[in-house]
């Protein structure tokens, strides 16, 4: 209707003002009408109206929410308006494009010229300080907040808590949530969602009661998160209640919250409950399918297959979600036919140059074991798609082909390519495999030339594969050349490095710098070193470090941490010591635990213990082989042949091989 009016106004020689223009604007915006949008452009230019203000900030706006972002940007560069609205709308374009740098540097010169800033700047540059993952920037914002003196605005805060939730600063988003002194809907959303990731049920359901007493009603965003969290935390009797809520207030028709029950009950095991929903759903969408396509996945049932086809045939224009998961259910029920169906629909319906389709198809080829047709599918991929040459890497990488993998990254640099973290990681995780020493360190050069050795899961990489080589010098100089972080995992590296190698008083001077950092090691740092200790028979020391995690670190002892433990008592000699440990731990005992007690016995020739061992290891893993060698040897050991005789008789009969060993040399 508007637009019939504005035709109307133009045709009858009458010249809209800027308010109608920019309304105008704002509709073609709305409806994606591009094309009129730019008419109304170059009428702005002829009657001279494209300096003011709310006129161009307008067409700003259209031009960014349509991803022309140049034409926004030459627009912007002719305006001399020193209004905010033009600058919030260029900030705002940057954002929406994905361009966190350059609203950065929009907002800075926006600060130099003393440009007064609005809830909407403010609002615009915490979305760019999210894209680039700066929290030092996004610190520097709130700091512009308070100086500015605004009144508390709530879409601001919600901002800012969003902006700390999601660089994993909970603790200071909660404070500004605790001091807001007016809060909607949106606010109680951020903190569930931005809570989500490390908030048990009860903690949930607190939170939740808290909002209940306020005097704001939950939407369908509020269920949507809610639902989300529940199944991450596995909690479904929380989310049956609030299931029954949503049905209460009439949200459990929506398809967001729709969805959202779907992956709720799938992730926590109640499949028919999420096939319930997925049924009851009138009108289903995209999501819908793709929610439960993932949910069957999930739970690896071939019924997955039966739904896929059933979408496929209901006429439901399928996206990259949708190949992933069906593709991913054809690894899981090891169907290759529908795999090589799927393959063609990929291409039929121009999926075949989608990354995260092609990751898909050529992760499916590797698990098949076809090496041969993932290669020949990945010669005619686009080289500079990122997602599907780092699949590429990473699954040759798994399979053993670490040559093949070595030639992905020659493809790429020879076209001017730059591989990331991911490729490098895969990359260093294969020569470490085979022990190249070469490959490390011509892939150690590249990522010097390439920026990366300031990048923690890069040089983690990097420390294990010259550990592994037996290169602890240079494995030394990698962490040393490193900046130091607050991310725990470059220090457990180093300090697995070292306690691997033996060098237990490097591993622990390590592991003092760690402490002085005020860095919080996690279980497996203890694991290396109770292990170390273990090898060089440092008893006393081991015991220590087994009896801090609980007592100065206030850890619950992991499996892989009484399993250390009991390798170190039984390896050294206190065998009974190493039994009681079995027996008190909070886990029931696994086979390498027992495998551990049996080395002992073997080890310091306690013929009743070892038997009492083999007995119970006999009783998890029958036909496994160590257990038996190690029997045996136990009774050589105690110069009983007969009895030796007689279990290497019984591993025959059984028809059980004793595994052998191998080694080699890069030559």
């Amino acid at each position: 209707m508007a637009l019939y009016v504005y035709l109307d106004m133009t045709r009858n020689g009458l010249l809209p003002n800027e308010f109608a223009l920019g309304s105008i604007v704002k509709m073609c915006t709305n409806t994606r009408a591009d094309l009129l949008g730019w008419c109304v452009h170059c009428f702005v230019l002829k009657i001279g109206l494209e300096k003011n203000p709310f006129v161009s900030s307008s067409i700003l706006h259209m031009y960014a929410k349509s991803e022309v972002i140049e034409a926004a940007e030459r627009m912007f560069e002719d305006t001399d308006s020193h209004e905010v609205g033009c600058w919030n709308a260029m900030v705002g374009g940057y954002v929406q494009c994905g361009l966190g740098f350059k609203a950065m540097s929009t907002l800075s010169l926006m600060h130099r010229k003393e440009i007064l800033m609005d809830k909407f700047t403010f609002i615009n540059a915490l979305k760019g300080c999210l894209i680039l993952g700066d929290l030092f920037l996004g610190r520097q914002i709130h700091g512009l907040i308070v100086q500015s003196e605004m009144d508390p605005c709530t879409s601001v805060m919600n901002a800012l808590m969003d902006m700390y939730f999601k660089n994993a600063e909970k603790d200071v988003a909660f404070k500004i949530f605790n001091a807001m002194q007016e809060r909607d809907v949106v606010s109680w959303n951020t903190v569930f969602a931005g809570s989500s990731q490390a908030v048990d049920a009860r903690k949930a359901a607190s939170l939740f009661n808290s909002f209940m007493f306020t005097s704001l009603k939950p939407n369908h965003l509020t269920f949507s998160i809610l639902f989300r969290l529940c199944g991450d935390v596995l909690e479904l009797d929380l989310g049956l209640q609030l299931c029954s809520l949503a049905f209460h207030l009439g949200f459990y028709g929506e398809p967001l919250v729709a969805s959202s029950l779907i992956n709720m009950f799938s992730r926590c095991g109640a499949i028919e409950m999420a096939r319930f929903v997925f049924d009851s759903i009138p009108f289903k969408s995209i999501n819908n399918w793709n929610e439960i396509i993932c949910g069957y996945n999930s739970s690896r049932d071939p019924e997955v297959l039966k739904i896929f086809c059933q979408m496929w045939n209901s006429g439901f224009e399928v996206n990259e979600c949708t190949f992933s998961c069906a593709l991913e259910a054809c690894i899981e029920t090891q169907n290759l036919q529908i795999n090589r169906q799927i393959h063609g629909v990929v291409v039929k319906s121009g999926f075949a140059t989608n990354g995260y389709v092609c990751s898909s198809l050529i992760k499916a080829y590797f698990k098949f074991g076809l090496l041969d047709d993932a290669f020949k599918f990945s010669k005619d991929l686009d080289k500079s798609d990122m997602v599907s040459l780092s699949t590429m890497i990473s699954a040759s990488v798994n399979q053993g082909c670490i040559s093949e993998s070595m030639e992905f990254l020659n493809c790429l640099k020879e076209d001017d390519g730059e591989p990331d973290e991911f490729m490098l990681g895969s990359i260093l995780k294969g020569c470490a495999r085979i022990s190249s020493r070469h490959q490390t360190r011509t892939v150690h050069s590249l990522i010097i030339k390439t920026g990366y050795e300031a990048n923690v899961f890069v040089n983690s990489a990097l420390i294990d594969a010259y550990s592994k080589l037996g290169d602890i010098e240079s494995a030394r100089m990698a962490f040393d050349q490193s900046p130091r972080s607050d991310d725990v995992v470059l220090w457990n590296t180093m300090i697995t490095a070292y306690a691997q190698h033996g060098l237990v008083l490097e591993a622990m001077k390590i592991f003092e710098e760690m402490m002085f950092s005020n860095l919080k090691p996690s279980q497996s740092i203890f694991v290396s070193i109770i292990s170390a200790c273990s090898h060089m028979g440092l008893v006393d020391q081991g015991c220590v470090m087994f009896k801090s995690v609980t007592l100065d670190y206030g850890l619950e002892p992991l499996p892989d941490i009484y399993g250390a433990f009991v390798d170190l008592l039984s390896r050294n000699g206190f065998l009974q010591d190493a039994k009681h440990i079995i027996g008190e731990m909070p886990f029931k005992p696994w086979p390498a635990i027992w495998r551990s007690l049996l080395n002992g016995c073997r080890i310091h020739g306690d013929r009743k213990l070892g038997e009492y061992a083999a007995r119970k290891l006999f009783q998890l893993v029958p036909e496994n082989d160590a257990a038996y060698v190690l029997l045996s040897k136990v009774y050589l050991e105690h110069g009983n042949w007969e009895d030796a005789v007689k279990v290497r008789t019984i591993m025959m009969d059984r028809g059980i091989q004793k595994n052998s060993g191998h080694s080699w040399v890069e030559i």
